[in-house]
Formats: C-alpha cells, structure tokens, sequence
C-alpha cells in the first residue's frame, strides 16, 4: 500500500522510527532536566531571586508595562493594515506616477530593519528639529513604515492570486476599478491571505520588544530592568521566565483571535447563515 505522498513504511521502518523517536525524546529530556538543574543548583528557584515580582508595585508596573505593549501593538497594528492596503492600491495602479512611487516606498522599508528605523526616528530626527517624536511614536513609527509595507505584498499577492475572470465579469458589467478592488477583489484576499497577515501581526507584536532600544517602557524594557536589580541577586531568569511567559500568553490570544477569525469567514463562505437570520426568515415564512 502506498499514499500519494510517500511509500507507507513497513514494519522495519516503523520500528527504527520509533527507537529514534525515543532516543530523540531521551536526548530531549536529559537536556531540559540538565538545564532546570543549573537553574536549581544556582539558586534561580530561590525564594530570593523571586522576591521582586511579589511587591505590589512591582506588579503595577508590569501591567502597565504590558498596556504599554499592547498599546503600541494596537495602534501600529491598525496604521500597518491601512497603509498596506494604500500601498498595494498604489502598487496595483495602472497609473505610472502612482505605482512606481509605491513600489520605491514599499522595496524601501520592507528593505530596513526595524530597529534601524526606530533608532532613526527617536535619535535622527530630534537634531533635524523635529521634537515631537516621542519613543511611543518611534516604535509605532518603525513598525508601521516595515510591516506596512510586507502587508502591502501580501495583499497585492492575495489579489493577483484571484482568477482573473472575477475582475474580467466586474469590468464587462460596467464596474469601475475602484467598485472592483473594494466589492470583489480585496474583501476575497484579505479573506485568503488571513493567515499570512495574522502571522505578521504577531511578528508587529514581537517587535514590540525592540522599543527598549529607544526607551520605551514596554515588557522587554521592564525585564532587563528588573533582572540587573542586584539587590534582589540580579534575577535575570525569574525575569525572563515571567514576561516570557506574558509574551506567550499575548501571542496565544492572538492566534486565538485568528483563528476565530477563520472559522467566522469559512463559515460565512459556505453559506452557514446566522441562527437569528434563519429563526426571522421561518417566522416570515409561516405569517
């Protein structure tokens, strides 16, 4: 029997797989248990080391710091969205002085680091005069110009995935490119490129951290912070362990939020109606 993918293994095969998924496991293992005994054995688990995170400021501060986070996640989260959309509409333009402009600002600065830009924008602006540039506006700032500009590939990739029929029909019936983008070509890629464009608001999430650079008191900030305390014996891995712990937790909500999303959408592509929709149209069909 063979699969249409791979020849299906035989009982030879599947009995080297298996001891080389225990050996894999056994390897795993040892090197977990090896590391939480260098933990224990230095006296990271110690009550000392986790003394810090128990004063009630303390924890005042890392929710705020964790608002702080989220803030800068929301709003650069929403700007990289819009001028992705922007920047693929200019990309898509049939007019040169639109597209190539677009085109020059998207290679730009998908092209430069994130971090690059923040710096740029915190510590390159402020001798040039501009003063109002705050290190909340220099993370929002950088991540919105990169990922905006990813975002716009992606959606310019997700509509030229699209049959070309759809926007030949649109035309032939007497729609405008505008009536054409925004009723059937953008709503059908953003719905097939949601998981490409969840993934990249994890990594707007994840960059986050790198506003420490510019002195933003985010998570990251607030971590390196609290493990230099060498009051408390400089807890770098209590530290590390609790807000790691707090970026997991956020980047699992939104894969959540994702895939929610997903299931909404796939539903409403198959046509499953919603319960208060369908209760109104029988109660109109038995009046």
């Amino acid at each position: 029997m063979t699969s249409v993918l791979y020849d299906v293994p035989g009982p030879r095969a599947i009995l080297r797989n298996r001891i080389l998924g225990a050996i894999t496991i056994a390897v795993v293992a040892a090197g977990i248990t090896f590391v939480i005994y260098r933990l224990a054995d230095t006296g990271q688990f110690s009550a000392a080391k986790w003394r810090v995170f128990t004063f009630p400021l303390v924890q005042q501060n890392i929710g705020l710091a964790t608002l702080a986070t989220l803030s800068a996640f929301a709003v650069a989260a929403v700007a990289s969205l819009l001028l992705g959309l922007v920047l693929s509409i200019g990309r898509l333009s049939d007019h040169a002085w639109l597209r190539v402009p677009s085109t020059i600002f998207i290679e730009l600065f998908r092209a430069v680091p994130v971090l690059i830009l923040m710096m740029i924008m915190y510590y390159g602006l402020p001798p040039l005069g501009v003063s109002f540039v705050t290190p909340f506006v220099a993370v929002v700032t950088g991540l919105t110009l990169y990922n905006g500009s990813v975002l716009a590939e992606v959606f310019r990739a997700g509509i030229e995935s699209l049959p070309a029929g759809q926007k030949e029909a649109a035309y032939a019936i007497g729609l405008r490119k505008s009536a054409v983008m925004s009723l059937i070509l953008f709503p059908q890629a953003i719905r097939a490129m949601m998981p490409v464009i969840i993934s990249q608001l994890v990594v707007v999430l994840k960059d986050t951290a790198l506003g420490f650079i510019v002195t933003f008191h985010e998570l990251l900030y607030l971590a390196k912070f609290y493990g230099a305390q060498f009051t408390y014996g400089s807890p770098i891995i209590p530290a590390t362990i609790v807000f790691g712990t707090i970026y997991v937790i956020l980047c699992l909500a939104l894969s959540g939020l994702a895939k929610w999303v997903e299931v909404r959408s796939r539903r409403s592509r198959s046509g499953v109606r919603p319960v208060n929709a369908a209760k109104a149209e029988l109660a109109a069909s038995e009046i």
